[in-house]
């Protein structure tokens, strides 16, 4: 397959994925019943939580057309903080990509480690491991889908290999969830654990989950590296990818001003790392800190205000596709949650996992979680709708509070990066310009190894009595 094949290939628009998605969600109004869980305020944790024997079916409010037609606009506005955090990040990244100081950096880097390619792999994986297991990071890994893709296509990797140095790394460490404070955190605090108790096992879970994804990504790049045809993505890296390539012969000479932007770049990156863990910052401090490199770096380098801005504007449309496929995401969501069909999945679900032997209930606890977190992917809350369920569950069978938590970390984790309501791999999908299906192609293998790994933890948990400490 040439490039002038590939020109004539007819690919399916990522945004037509998401469409069917949103009328499937609209569909599914008219056929599941509508039907709530009673909320109160819990004392013991200062939130509100839903009462698990609270559910009564109501009255069917399936969604209009009308309410389909809106629900693309409420889902922008759902979405509104990290897509203008994409916008920002793309902005950023246009401005750098003036000043050519990233270009000339990553290509000297890139020419020195040549034929040692492979190593940046593990370096950049644990990098994002640890942020996601850690502090919670995933979506803050989105500034770095541009760059990491640059270096992959660089050096004869592909767009796949991208995105999972960075998704994978960041599932397999939301799995760990060492002292993630929006899953194992919030999951403990409602389940009135110490926080953060139980890490010896999660630590271990979490280098199992990690070395698992390391050596797949690595063993899909030594295929890619002998085929490039082998690649799950080589037809559509060859169309739009390209031009990512950096050019390592004949690199410009690196200036003393292009040195400054990649340093204040960098002290960028490392005070937003700070600023996550010290500062509990979020996506609009991270937002004000990346607006600040771009126009800073620009000013550095030499570039004129209106270049500035007309870079910035550049680098903004690029995340335009992104931003649409957030939105999408959140329409699907809320389509659900308003037609109040959301708590009967809940309570359906909730059935099924009363029917399992309680020496299964952490495993079943699992795979609950994994399905929904399809309709609620976000992991806090997710947390504060389940977990008041999971804790009365675990404490009339025989696993132990702590093994509830363990199973819902688990079950929150992976499917973040396998649906299509996910809305951060979307984003970061429609960046590298892959389809969603080739994606699931190339994630499949590990997210059965994952959930096997899973499995195994689960059950020694539940055997060895997983506890508080």
């Amino acid at each position: 397959m040439d490039k002038k094949d590939v020109k004539n290939m007819k690919t399916t628009n990522p945004l037509l994925l998401m469409i069917i998605v949103v009328c499937v969600c609209a569909a599914l109004t008219y056929i599941i019943p509508a039907g709530q869980y009673e909320i109160s305020f819990n004392e013991a944790v200062g939130k509100e939580v839903i009462d698990p024997d609270s559910f009564t079916y109501i009255e069917r409010t399936p969604a209009t057309p009308f309410q389909l037609l809106k629900s693309m606009t409420l889902g922008m506005q759902e979405g509104a903080y990290v897509i203008c955090f994409l916008l920002i990040i793309g902005g950023m990244f246009g401005i750098l990509n003036g000043t050519g100081a990233l270009n000339v950096g990553i290509a000297n880097i890139l020419k020195k480690i040549k034929g040692r390619e492979f190593l940046m792999i593990p370096i950049l994986m644990i990098f994002f491991g640890c942020g996601a297991a850690f502090c919670g990071n995933f979506e803050e890994f989105l500034v770095f889908v541009p760059l990491v893709l640059a270096c992959c296509i660089t050096v004869g990797y592909d767009s796949m290999t991208a995105i999972g140095i960075i998704f994978m790394a960041a599932a397999a460490g939301y799995g760990g969830g060492i002292t993630n404070p929006f899953t194992v955190g919030t999951a403990q605090e409602i389940a009135g654990l110490p926080r953060f108790s139980g890490m010896n096992l999660r630590i271990a879970l979490f280098i199992v989950l990690e070395l698992a994804s390391i050596i797949y990504v690595l063993l899909y790049t030594k295929l890619v590296k002998k085929n490039k045809k082998l690649s799950i993505s080589y037809a559509y890296d060859l169309e739009h990818n390209q031009d990512k390539k950096i050019k390592l012969d004949n690199i410009p000479e690196f200036t003393m001003r292009q040195l400054f932007v990649v340093i204040v770049f960098s002290i960028g990156i490392i005070y937003s790392v700070w600023g996550i863990i010290k500062m509990d910052y979020y996506v609009d401090e991270l937002a004000g800190i990346f607006l600040a490199v771009g126009i800073i770096s620009g000013i550095i380098g030499g570039l004129k205000p209106s270049d500035i801005c007309d870079k910035f504007i550049n680098g903004c449309k690029d995340m335009l596709l992104p931003g649409i496929m957030i939105g999408l995401a959140n329409s699907a969501v809320l389509l659900l949650k308003d037609a109040n069909v959301m708590d009967t999945i809940l309570h359906s679900l909730d059935e099924l996992l009363t029917s399992i032997p309680n020496t299964l209930m952490a495993c079943g606890m699992f795979v609950f979680h994994l399905v929904f977190n399809v309709f609620v992917p976000s992991g806090s809350a997710q947390a504060n709708i389940t977990m008041p369920l999971m804790t009365i569950l675990a404490d009339s069978s025989d696993i132990t509070r702590q093994t509830a938590v363990l199973a819902y970390q688990l079950g929150d984790s992976f499917t973040n990066i396998l649906s299509p309501t996910g809305g951060e791999i979307l984003a970061a999908l429609a960046i590298c310009r892959v389809p969603f299906g080739k994606w699931l192609k190339f994630l499949l293998p590990l997210f059965i190894i994952w959930c096997v790994i899973a499995l195994v933890f689960l059950v020694f948990a539940t055997k060895t009595g997983y506890g508080p400490l």
